[in-house]
């Protein structure tokens, strides 16, 4: 009885997001309403539509499986670097790149690079689309392979229909609705994490015999509380957690300046001066939430060793809430609900990034692509057509990569987050603050940051030692020396992008 409640909870939820899809597909008149929303976005919309796209099962299901299987450290130093990310990027991205984004009426990241950096050919848009395809495609199915997980585990639907059903979802209201029933969406998917994180702790706290129990299960275990060490569940000891390793999980938060689901909601909203309230919004948010999911994982953990959920290895942690919630499931009727509620949660986590993402992706096909760089003349309907239908096959590709159900949600994530880090984050900050920036800069540094995630990910790291870090970090330290030198190495840009750079400066002041 309790699963049919919980399904009937989740039901309720998809039509919800689906409805909106269609409420909102009726103010989509050409495709810059579609991938921006007309830039009609307000404060709080855009304050948690972007946090809410960013966080994505990560938050839910990553953090707290993390800090499950580790311990405090890595969990802890994610979510500060995330902390200042997001702080950083709300207070000198945010303004500016929805000021210059519209002075150089761009409606697409790549776009915008084209023109700020007098790209006539296109060669920057071409190469940011291919990065935005290539790192959103797996971003995507980290999704979709969520979304399964959770229907899996909890209510033993077979993964890869859960899978599909959820993609299905997902699909139906970005291609009707566009970027803006994405971010009221969003919005709506954020209220419902929030709540999720909310009666998860509170509720498994009680359960694990209050936060006494909880410290104290915690404090036997090796390094488990330790900042500076981490826990080693497989032999119950702990290991160092040194400096580097502190570094490169900070840089985590470099990621936030690089990743076009972010900066659109920045250039959509409708009042730049409105951002300040936005920013403080967001972080406030961003902070506690990461907080709450550590937390859980924690108590998670309390829990499997009073036998109240089962013990978790592995990628199976990740499914830490789910566990806590279907136990919940089975007080009562009410109880059951507001578990169902909470499984919404993880599935709206899921799904506010995968619908950002897919229109991201889209947007780098359909419109950056095929009208930019091949120069295809389309009609408006005609080019919204072609949007939608982009939508499709590229959530059809992104389930085939989401077919292994045992892949990693949180090292799926990981990669493709150090990609757009790597990638536009220093492309983005230079447009921004670095007049003296040309396009061969940022070509090679765009190419050089995507380039060295793989490099240092499938082969430096592997030697150990202070070259076992985060691949942001090196990535990105490298793709902002590689623009510099090459700026400088191949003359300024022409008197027209320079003059183009202080008009839109100067409209900005």
């Amino acid at each position: 009885m309790s699963n049919i409640i919980i399904l009937a909870a989740i039901i309720l939820y998809l039509g919800m997001v689906v409805w909106i899809g269609v409420i909102c597909s009726k103010k989509n008149s050409d495709v810059g309403d579609f991938y921006l929303g007309g830039r009609k976005l307000g404060p709080v919309v855009t304050a948690m539509s972007a946090e809410a796209s960013d966080m994505s099962s990560y938050l839910l299901m990553g953090v707290p499986g993390l800090a499950y299987l580790t311990g405090l450290a890595d969990a802890t130093w994610t979510a500060i670097g995330l902390a200042l990310g997001t702080y950083l990027n709300w207070l000198i991205v945010a303004k500016k790149i929805r000021l210059y984004s519209h002075g150089y009426q761009a409606i697409t990241l790549p776009d915008y690079f084209s023109k700020r950096f007098g790209d006539d050919k296109h060669v920057i848009t071409l190469i940011s689309a291919a990065l935005i395809v290539i790192f959103f495609i797996p971003y995507t199915a980290s999704g979709f392979a969520a979304c399964g997980k959770l229907f899996n585990s909890l209510l033993g639907f077979d993964y890869h229909a859960a899978m599909i059903v959820s993609a299905v979802v997902i699909v139906l209201y970005c291609t009707m609705g566009g970027f803006l029933a994405a971010s009221t969406s969003d919005l709506v998917q954020s209220i419902i994490m929030t709540f999720a994180l909310a009666v998860v702790v509170i509720f498994g706290i009680v359960q694990a015999g209050g936060m006494g129990a909880v410290l104290d299960n915690a404090k036997a275990l090796p390094g488990y509380l330790d900042m500076f060490h981490t826990h080693i569940a497989e032999t119950n000891t702990s290991g160092d957690y040194g400096f580097f390793k502190i570094v490169s999980t900070l840089a985590w938060g470099l990621g936030y300046f690089g990743m076009p689901h972010i900066l659109l909601r920045f250039m959509a909203i409708e009042d730049e001066n409105k951002l300040k309230i936005s920013r403080r919004i967001a972080t406030v948010w961003v902070f506690i939430s990461l907080i709450v999911a550590t937390g859980i994982g924690v108590i998670g953990l309390t829990l499997s060793k009073n036998g109240i959920i089962d013990t978790l290895t592995g990628s199976e942690s990740e499914t830490i809430i789910v566990k806590i919630s279907h136990y919940l499931s089975t007080f009562n009727p009410v109880a059951a609900f507001i578990a169902g509620i909470i499984l919404a949660g993880i599935l709206a986590a899921t799904m506010s990034t995968a619908d950002s993402q897919l229109l991201a992706a889209s947007s780098a096909i359909s419109q950056n692509l095929a009208v930019e760089v091949l120069h295809i003349n389309m009609s408006k309907k005609t080019s919204m057509l072609v949007a939608r239908l982009t939508v499709v096959v590229i959530s059809v590709i992104s389930i085939f990569f989401a077919l292994d159900p045992t892949s990693s949600v949180f090292k799926i994530v990981s990669f493709a987050w150090a990609g757009f880090g790597a990638a536009f984050g220093p492309v983005v900050l230079c447009s921004l603050f670095w007049k003296r920036a040309n396009k061969y800069g940022i070509i090679s540094g765009m190419i050089a940051g995507g380039a060295m995630i793989f490099i240092w990910k499938f082969g430096i790291a592997k030697l150990g030692g202070i070259f076992a870090v985060y691949e942001l970090l090196p990535a990105f330290i490298f793709a902002t020396l590689v623009i510099i030198v090459v700026s400088l190495a191949t003359g300024k840009p022409s008197k027209e992008v320079m003059d183009k750079f202080e008009e839109v400066k100067n409209m900005s002041k």
